[in-house]
């Protein structure tokens, strides 16, 4: 896909992001649009819906981030989340072990749609609130372990309060998405 009139390829990817409740999903996502940080978000109604526009290693990127609601009661609407998706964030709370527990339903919900859709997607796992390191409750170790024996693509840690790693785990997910169009 080409602008018209430009040398530089334009790609467009689907990332949708998937976590429990109350781990950031919200605050990554605006953090990431705007550089901003807020302590507080209304919890997400379904899904919100954004686009942030990048130039990553010579290619124009615009991202659509479709930022999952974390509540179980908005589930049956990851099937449609997931269609058409190019890369996917789960994340989870380092400081609340239960958010890394219930990664394995995410993960089973995803993947019964991705079979619906007859697609394969990229995965980044994201552990937030690195900020909060010192009260940690899932150890580094265990989140690598999981993100290695489900195919994720890598995983990262990350701290919207602080900005840090959040404009990179972006940018791993964007190359790797990108790597299938060249």
């Amino acid at each position: 896909m080409k602008e018209p009139d430009s040398d530089i390829p334009s790609l467009k990817f689907k990332v949708p992001i998937f976590g429990d409740g109350g781990v950031g999903k919200t605050t990554l996502t605006h953090r990431f649009l705007n550089g901003l940080f807020r302590d507080t978000y209304h919890l997400t109604i379904g899904m919100d819906f954004y686009v942030k526009k990048l130039e990553l290693d010579g290619k124009r990127i615009s991202l659509q981030i479709w930022d999952f609601a974390g509540e179980e009661k908005f589930r049956f609407l990851l099937p449609g989340a997931v269609m058409g998706a190019n890369g996917t964030i789960f994340m989870y709370d380092i400081t609340r072990y239960v958010t890394f527990k219930n990664l394995n339903a995410w993960l089973t919900a995803y993947n019964e749609a991705n079979e619906i859709h007859d697609q394969k997607v990229e995965i980044l796992l994201v552990g937030s609130k690195l900020d909060l390191e010192g009260v940690r409750t899932v150890p580094k170790e265990e989140a690598i372990e999981f993100a290695r024996n489900n195919n994720f693509i890598d995983y990262i840690e990350c701290s919207s309060k602080s900005g840090k790693n959040v404009e990179e785990l972006f940018k791993i997910l964007s190359r790797r998405m990108a790597k299938k169009y060249k």
